[in-house]
């Protein structure tokens, strides 16, 4: 049942990918994209490392501890959708549209590891688990705040998208 769960998670994301990849931001989406993936590798590597969190089923076991799908498609395509959903909002609604994700993903986490082997937690809760995603979530958003603040210095707000 797990590496169908897994299965379907990996098929989700990659006929979202083209979705999520069109439009006038596509520099931003890209950096959204591979910030949030080297972001969550680097957090959950630690997470597993120290033995807070296993992931008994997992694409590749031999090579990776940590969960691929999870680290490089998943979490970057939400945060993907939630950079696009809070693009032009103050930092009030930038809180509160933050629990739209981390609120139900926690929620789901905790479901998952009762009732699933997709993950085991050890010295985990479902409060890391809202950290952590929060954590990540205003991590990148930051750092997309930053591009508009460079972006307006140098006068480079709309790049022109290239087309063919």
């Amino acid at each position: 049942m797990e590496k169908k769960l897994l299965n379907l998670l990996l098929g989700l994301c990659i006929v979202s990918v083209p979705f999520m990849f069109k439009g006038k931001k596509m520099r931003e989406t890209l950096l959204v994209f591979f910030s949030k993936g080297v972001l969550a590798t680097l957090v959950d590597a630690y997470v597993v490392g120290t033995k807070r969190v296993e992931y008994p089923v997992r694409p590749f076991p031999k090579i990776f501890k940590t969960n691929l799908v999870y680290d490089i498609l998943f979490f970057p395509l939400l945060s993907v959708i939630w950079v696009k959903i809070s693009y032009h909002d103050k930092l009030r609604n930038i809180l509160l549209k933050s629990l739209i994700f981390s609120v139900p993903m926690s929620i789901a986490q905790w479901y998952m590891e009762k009732n699933t082997r997709l993950f085991k937690w050890k010295k985990w809760s479902i409060f890391h688990t809202f950290g952590s995603v929060n954590f990540t979530l205003f991590t990148i958003r930051g750092f997309v705040g930053f591009i508009k603040i460079v972006d307006r210095l140098k006068g480079n707000q709309n790049l022109p998208e290239l087309e063919g």
